[in-house]
């Protein structure tokens, strides 16, 4: 079979496009013909060393795919052969990825995908959405009524946070680029604010005068004294980016709010975690509310050109998804 893969950690160049046995099911595995593979930044983390996972080499890259199941195992109940489905768990701890015209995937890992829904809309927004979930109601914990802030709110996570938590009955303000004000509130912000604008902090509090409930912040700056500032009564920040980043930590006033901070990494989710996320993903898909913005569907054999254009920051929120059967 054709796959996008590495022989080493290490840049983008070192992604191969050529041929690969077939993977083989075991018997709690379905093995999967791939649709659709989506792009993520943290693909590029695992390819690179960033984020440090064991991997058995050749290594294929990449996490989230849609596609038909080709057979499962006598222990993978609930699927069968011609099912859709889809899984944004492949590609990190010790599992082989998704860039391939087939895939193997554990049972707990794999979900059905909502009938009707495009292969390449739904995985686009597979790893963004999960995420989302994760940082709203796992790590958030937030409620009706509450107010959420997203920072980058027409980002791909911005925009599955704003969708997610307005739908909880949340109140959503988020920050994002003037140009994507209007974008933002069609997603379901009651207010949006330039996330240059000098005033920012004013302008939230002004919006939220007991302060924000839930504090997510997508581009990764992790400005821990803004979040701090605005922050409620026993508000949580939640950080799900930046890796890089080593911001000051206001404590006094944190704990004085009895505020907390907690981070995490999708990585790191449970199936658990992954399969409540997904019913909440399934019933959005199904009803057109999820949406990446902006698909670029280009050929498997651009998986490095693609994981390049990631890195240099070219994609500004645009999804690109690989299409193996146009390779």
């Amino acid at each position: 079979m054709r796959a996008a893969f590495i022989e080493e950690l290490g840049p983008a160049e070192n992604i191969r496009y050529g041929e690969l046995a077939p993977p083989t099911p075991g018997p709690t595995d379905v093995l999967v013909d791939v649709e659709a593979v989506s792009v993520n930044p943290v693909d590029t983390f695992v390819r690179s060393g960033l984020f440090r996972t064991p991997v058995e080499f050749p290594f294929v890259v990449g996490r989230d795919l849609v596609g038909t199941v080709v057979a499962a195992g006598p222990g993978a109940a609930g699927f069968a052969v011609g099912d859709r489905v889809w899984c944004n768990s492949l590609g990190h701890g010790g599992r082989q990825g998704a860039a391939a015209e087939r895939a193997v995937v554990p049972v707990d890992r794999l979900h059905h995908l909502p009938p009707g829904v495009d292969a390449a809309e739904a995985v686009a927004v597979l790893h963004p959405a999960g995420t989302a979930y994760l940082a709203l109601f796992t790590h958030g914990r937030v409620r009706p009524g509450e107010t959420v802030l997203v920072g980058g709110g027409a980002g791909n996570v911005g925009s599955a946070l704003i969708v997610m938590a307005a739908e909880a009955g949340a109140r959503v303000v988020a920050t994002a680029a003037a140009r994507d004000a209007e974008y933002c509130r069609s997603l379901g912000a009651e207010a949006v604010f330039d996330y240059k604008d000098p005033e920012l902090s004013v302008r939230i509090r002004e919006f939220s005068p007991c302060g924000i409930d839930v504090h997510v912040d997508t581009s990764g700056t992790n400005d821990l004294a803004g979040a701090v500032e605005v922050l409620a009564h026993r508000g949580r920040i939640v950080l799900l980016a930046g890796a890089r980043t080593r911001p000051a930590l206001p404590a006094g006033p944190l704990y004085m709010k009895d505020g907390a901070v907690v981070g995490f990494v999708i990585s790191h989710a449970t199936t658990a975690e992954l399969a409540e996320a997904a019913g909440s993903i399934n019933r959005l898909l199904a009803d057109g509310r999820l949406r990446a913005r902006t698909v670029e569907r280009v050929p498997l054999s651009q998986a490095a050109r693609t994981h390049q254009r990631i890195e240099a920051g070219e994609l500004h929120g645009s999804r690109v998804v690989l299409l193996p059967k146009e390779s």
